[in-house]
């Protein structure tokens, strides 16, 4: 039950992201489930080789190069996934910031619920 609960907020976070951010464009739920799946599966196939091949520069940058893997992750998505389309690295990397952000919201009203 609990994947099924990550899987609808971040479905829904993916679709609040596309309604906000200019140059985003999902063509409805279904594509924005499809997103949120692709998006938690590099997450856990792609991102730790991602993270380990670039340490030096993670740690040059004081860990700030995390967040151009997670745009990454973003624009390989977006290439992945019909329907769901970034107009280019910096649309990438908003959307991984603000998907984040909503994601801790949307997981804090969760917790919430369950106290």
């Amino acid at each position: 039950m609990d994947q099924l609960a990550r899987i609808v907020l971040g479905t829904i976070a993916v679709f609040i992201c596309s309604n906000i951010i200019p140059g985003v464009k999902l063509e409805g739920w279904w594509i924005a489930l499809l997103t949120s799946v692709v998006i938690a599966a590099l997450n856990v196939f792609v991102r730790p080789v991602l993270v380990i091949l670039t340490i030096p520069l993670t740690i040059f940058s004081f860990g700030f190069f995390l967040l151009i893997i997670n745009a990454i992750i973003v624009m390989l998505t977006a290439k992945l996934v019909p329907g769901f389309s970034i107009d280019g690295f910096g649309t990438a990397l908003l959307f991984s910031l603000v998907l984040a952000l909503v994601n801790l919201l949307l997981s804090g009203l969760r917790k919430d619920r369950d106290d």
